[in-house]
């Protein structure tokens, strides 16, 4: 924090921050981290049409709902934001629970898609919207295939739709290179904490913390655009 910028003493609701980014960048991973050491910390726990994938809880993880049932919410305006994702199943954030908390002054995290965070910037614009992003466009190729969840063309659909959303990291107020997830994490929870007390700043480029808060692609992701080459195993 710059010692020259006075920090506004006045109340100010807690801000809801809105985590995006692209595929297997480790937005789970960064809410996962949260949830075991901030319990102060609301996240919000979407739905989705897919299946649970091995080690996932219902309601924890995400809410697992039949398309049938996703229509039918859909339907009854019970979404905040949702969207159907790499051209196959549908995520959505319940609008009612975030609302809720978001009310309350509890302080509360979004982890969501890009084009759920372009809807919920429409409703909800005062909510503080930071992009997570991979070291470079190499390192996000092997943590997907890495991770082994998804077949040959999931992952070419998964990578497709990572380079739009990488291109689009300048929507975002924030953008935070997720070298290590600790410190990811503790680099957004330390903007959630300043959103509550104080009006937005720009850190000091000198600044120890990996935050792009001018929102420019990080230079590592210059060569998305590269052919993709999965790494040998």
């Amino acid at each position: 924090m710059r010692p020259d910028i006075p920090l506004d003493q006045s109340p100010r609701p807690v801000r809801l921050v809105v985590l995006a980014g692209p595929t297997a960048v480790g937005k789970g991973a960064v809410a996962a981290w949260i949830r075991k050491h901030r319990p102060d910390v609301w996240l919000s726990v979407s739905a989705t049409t897919r299946p649970p994938r091995p080690g996932e809880v219902d309601g924890r993880h995400y809410h697992f709902l039949s398309d049938e049932e996703f229509s039918r919410r859909v339907a009854d305006g019970e979404f905040l934001e949702w969207a159907r994702v790499h051209g196959r199943n549908r995520y959505g954030t319940l609008r009612a629970p975030v609302e809720r908390v978001h009310a309350a002054g509890t302080p509360a995290l979004l982890e969501i898609d890009l084009q759920g965070a372009r809807q919920v910037r429409q409703t909800m614009p005062e909510a503080l919207f930071v992009f997570l992003a991979p070291p470079s466009w190499q390192e996000l190729v092997r943590r997907l295939v890495g991770r082994g969840t998804e077949d040959e063309a999931e992952r070419e659909a998964r990578l497709s739709t990572a380079r739009v959303e990488i291109s689009s990291a300048s929507e975002f107020d924030v953008v935070i290179v997720n070298e290590d997830v600790q410190q990811a994490s503790e680099e957004l929870v330390s903007l959630m904490g300043a959103a509550s007390t104080m009006a937005p700043q720009t850190p000091d480029s000198g600044s120890s913390q990996a935050i792009r808060s001018e929102c420019s692609q990080p230079q590592a992701m210059q060569d998305e655009t590269a052919p993709v080459q999965s790494p040998s195993a």
